[in-house]
């Protein structure tokens, strides 16, 4: 019988970079050799939701042996949201040789029981052996889930100086230390270069908007610059509504250090700028990047007051830019804005960085679209009431969905305005 490590044996076949990543690295390797204060060159780590065939193996990667591999695999989908990553191999004797799974950041791997080579799973050798810790978001839920799934529950979830955990033995004898670390301390409220400082809701009809939106999500207005605009009022986030757009989509506007500089920046990329106006909240310069998406970059004053951090009801959770080609708009967004990005959960999407830190509002970018849109994802306490209120105000909305990171629903408003709730 062929041994299962001999047979996951492959040669090392190196694959050229992608052409437009290895023009960034080196105009930004340019950058800092050039910059007389030095430059710092971040690393970007994988993050939860990297796709799982394309999630890089840590320095340490445990390998289980368990007593139905099969059921394992099926079961650690279940319980921690695992994603398979290949085919499994399966030997001539129809057990599993070898399967990985993706939990997060990082890899699982596990194989059938060989006593022939000395694998044995935990209940074949007597009992737990070692530990396996894993950090999840919600440390109840899943605990709770396991348990629900068949997990045996060895210690319950408590608070602790490192954070807040549970222990659970799994079905199949292993030992699972589950973990939430405790939050992180805030970082600077201030808007950063890059950040997202304004953003207007761009409708056909700006009073059936205003109306739309203050039954979902109870927006109050005041006014806007001119009769198609309206301000929302109440908020942390500085939100509006402007009418007379076909093309429905959030209008972001970017703090900058140095308004001139960005607009000579979206120009060498192979955008257009106008030159800057003085507005009430700054110098400001209106935009097209090279696909087609207007956009705004702003140098202003009180930009301590304006961050958008935690999300309040009714506010800007996560923003989703949809653009036709998510490579071109990487290195255009990159070279204006010094955004940085991480693979996403999805194919050719993308996690949005600035110095290895979130864009605020989260941020993600999605290609393969038609036009450049941006889809705000809106932060509500009770979803279920939401998603009512979206359909008796006269728009469509999906059943609440558990995602990895919440539960949220698909909308679109009485217009054809595309959004997501997102449960806080």
């Amino acid at each position: 019988m062929t041994d299962p490590f001999d047979a996951l044996r492959e040669p090392v076949a190196p694959v050229a970079p992608d052409p437009q990543f290895a023009a960034r690295l080196r105009a930004r390797l340019e950058r800092a050799l050039l910059d007389p204060t030095g430059a710092t060159m971040t690393t970007a780590t994988a993050r939860p939701d990297t796709p799982a065939t394309e999630l890089p193996l840590r320095s340490l990667t445990p390998y289980i042996a368990v007593d139905n591999a099969r059921a394992a695999l099926d079961w650690y989908v279940r319980a921690f949201g695992a994603r398979r990553r290949n085919e499994p191999i399966v030997m001539d004797d129809d057990r599993i040789g070898h399967a990985e799974l993706a939990i997060g950041d990082s890899v699982l791997m596990l194989a059938d029981e060989f006593p022939e080579i000395g694998l044995l799973g935990p209940k074949s050798r007597g009992g737990v052996s070692q530990s396996l810790l894993l950090q999840v978001p919600d440390v109840d839920a899943t605990v709770a889930r396991a348990v629900e799934l068949g997990a045996e529950l060895t210690r319950p979830v408590t608070d602790y100086p490192h954070g807040r955990d549970g222990v659970v033995n799994d079905p199949f004898g292993h030992r699972w230390m589950i973990s939430t670390p405790p939050p992180a301390t805030p970082g600077p409220a201030g808007l950063r270069h890059g950040d997202v400082g304004y953003g207007s809701l761009w409708v056909p009809d700006v009073e059936r908007a205003a109306a739309f939106y203050e039954t979902v999500l109870g927006w109050r207005y005041g006014p806007g610059g001119g009769s198609q605009g309206r301000q929302v009022e109440g908020l942390t986030q500085q939100l509006g509504l402007w009418g007379a757009q076909e093309h429905r989509t959030t209008f972001l506007c970017f703090a900058v250090d140095d308004v001139a500089a960005a607009v000579e920046r979206v120009r060498a990329a192979g955008g257009r700028a106008q030159e800057p106006t003085e507005e009430p909240y700054g110098l400001t310069a209106m935009c097209t990047d090279d696909q087609g998406m207007a956009f705004a970059v702003y140098q202003g004053a009180g930009r301590e007051a304006q961050a958008w951090t935690s999300p309040g009801p009714g506010e800007i959770a996560y923003l989703t830019i949809e653009v036709p080609d998510s490579a071109r708009a990487r290195a255009f967004f990159g070279a204006v804005l010094g955004w940085e990005f991480t693979p996403g959960r999805v194919q050719d999407g993308w996690g949005v960085l600035i110095g290895g830190e979130e864009v605020r509002p989260m941020t993600g970018m999605h290609g393969g679209h038609e036009l450049s849109t941006v889809v705000p994802m809106y932060a509500v306490d009770d979803i279920e009431a939401a998603v009512a209120r979206v359909r008796a105000a006269g728009g469509t909305a999906t059943e609440p969905q558990r995602q990895p990171y919440g539960v949220t629903a698909d909308c679109v408003d009485d217009q054809g305005t595309h959004f997501y709730l997102g449960r806080l």
